[in-house]
This record gives C-alpha cells, structure tokens and sequence, in this order.
C-alpha cells in the first residue's frame, strides 16, 4: 500500500475517427495513452511526483495530429520535485517543461495540438529536454513573475551540445474575468542557429463565451515568423460545452504563405470520471486541406 502522504492518479485517453484529404486515407485512426501519476509530500508544504505513461507509438504528423507518441512500453515519463525557497515556488527535474511554473492565461480547452496552449506553444507552453529548474513569485495584487532553464541530455544524463540551453522568463496577471501572460524564450539546442521567441496570450470571460487569443513571434538567423491563435469556449451548451477555434498551422515568415486550422468541439461529461468530446477540424495545406472527424473519450480514476 501506499503511505499515508502518497496519493496515485490514473487516466486514459482514447482517440477513434478518420482523416481525408492530400494523401491521407480515409483508414479509421485509433490512437489511446494510459497514465499514472505518483505525488508524496515529505514536509507538508513539498511535492515528488512521477509520471508515467504508455500507449501508441506513432509519430505526430499532419496526417494523424491525434498520435500520442508514448511507446506501447510502461516507462517513466518524468519525476520532478516541487518546493518553496522563502516566496518563490520551486520545480527541478527531468524532461520537465521550463514553462512549469508559468501562469498563462489561456482558458481555451483545445481539441487537437494546433490549438494548445492559445498557439503560444514555443514560449508560454515551451517544452524542457533534459535537466530543468523553473520558480514562480506569486505577488497578492494577481501578478506573477515566473522563469524556468533546461540543459539538453542524452539518456545517459550527459550534455548532447555543450553549452546548448533554453531557458524561459514570462509575466501574468490573473483578474476575475480576465488574464494576460507574456514569454520570452531563448533556445539554443537544436543544430540549427539559436531562436528566440515572443508569446503572447490572453482570455476574457464574458457572460456568453469566454474568449482567448495568441500571438509569437520567432527569430532564427535573422529571419523572423509569426503565427496567432483566437477560440472561443461557450462553458453552457446543455450538458456541455462548445469550443471554436482558428489559428496558424505553426509560424510563417512573410515569404511563406501563410496556411490556417480550424476545430470545433463539444465536451460532454458523462460522469466525474468520463468525458466524450466529439470535434471536427480543417487543416489548410500546400496541397488537398485535410479534414478530420474524430471523437475523444477521457477516463480519471
């Protein structure tokens, strides 16, 4: 059994639908990801976690943006140890996100990948890759500061690119029915020239919907990219909820043209552990746009 201060948490997810367009087939996709997640607290006030995953193995591509990548496999996915140093809430650990500790203020409940995080995936969202540390100061006035760094490793734990780092600082305020939440991320791991990118993203809760936007921009090489991001949420449909939303397909430099997604969505809980979210989305390509029909099924236990 476990001990009186570690608690477990376990859920699925279950994508079943279709894709057409391009030179894709209209082949039923069937995508799932089983997970666990371990938490004790040692002093009351600090957390150790640990996650982990399993599920398909297939790759994201544009042709199954619903691919979960975890490997059919039962492996760690991450442990991580959160704890307070005097006012600033501390994360360490492996393969963490250096935006762990940021706020953000996207109330979107996306559908697909192309809508996650308000489209502002490279810098409020930004993903870690080997030894990361993040903080955030939470100040009584509804502002917050937060940062985060990460070292890219092998899996043996040594440094693939010496000197290779990202590293992220981003600043929020949270009100009762609005937010706003801008990042700045500098990333030097791939191969390529080192990027830096600004994030953008905000919400606005109206007595209808509630509204979100995004907006980054990225330099590599001296070659600049953007991208946006608006949806909106309508939190009562019936039982459910109804999310819309449109963005870039990923971020664009003014050579390039520019292609666009679209997704609409409704989440109904069956119950406190089920929720089914059938959607639909439009994915503009350089050739036949794609047009996905699917329904998503979650499970917490």
């Amino acid at each position: 059994g476990f001990s009186e201060t570690t608690s477990a948490s376990f859920s699925v997810d279950a994508v079943i639908g279709s894709i057409d367009g391009d030179a894709t087939t209209e082949a039923t996709v069937f995508e799932y990801q089983y997970n666990i997640g371990l938490s004790t607290s040692f002093t009351g006030e600090d957390s150790l976690d640990v996650a982990i995953d399993s599920g398909s193995d297939a790759a994201v591509t544009k042709d199954n943006p619903f691919a979960l990548d975890t490997g059919a496999s039962l492996s760690v996915d991450g442990v991580t140890y959160s704890f307070p140093v005097g006012g600033i809430s501390m994360i360490v650990g492996n393969d963490t996100d250096i935006s762990a500790s940021f706020t953000g203020a996207c109330s979107y409940s996306a559908f697909t990948d192309y809508m996650s995080d308000c489209g502002t995936g490279n810098s409020i969202g930004k993903a870690g890759n080997g030894v990361t540390a993040t903080g955030s100061y939470a100040f009584d006035s509804g502002f917050s500061l937060a940062a985060g760094l990460s070292s890219k490793t092998d899996k043996t734990g040594i440094l693939t690119k010496e000197g290779a780092d990202s590293y992220g600082i981003e600043a929020a305020y949270t009100a009762d029915s609005w937010g706003i939440a801008v990042a700045y991320v500098s990333d030097d791991m791939a191969a390529a020239a080192e990027k830096t990118t600004w994030g953008i993203n905000g919400t606005y809760s109206f007595d209808l919907a509630d509204v979100s936007v995004g907006y980054e921009t990225q330099e590599s090489s001296g070659t600049d990219s953007t991208g946006y991001f608006v949806g909106l949420t309508f939190p009562e449909v019936g039982p459910g909820s109804v999310s819309v939303g449109a963005a870039t397909a990923g971020l664009f430099t003014d050579a390039q043209t520019e292609l666009m997604t679209y997704e609409a969505s409704y989440s109904y809980p069956v119950n406190d552990g089920l929720t089914v979210t059938p959607g639909v989305f439009i994915e503009e390509t350089s050739g036949d746009d794609l047009t996905g029909i699917f329904v998503k099924s979650s499970f917490s236990f």
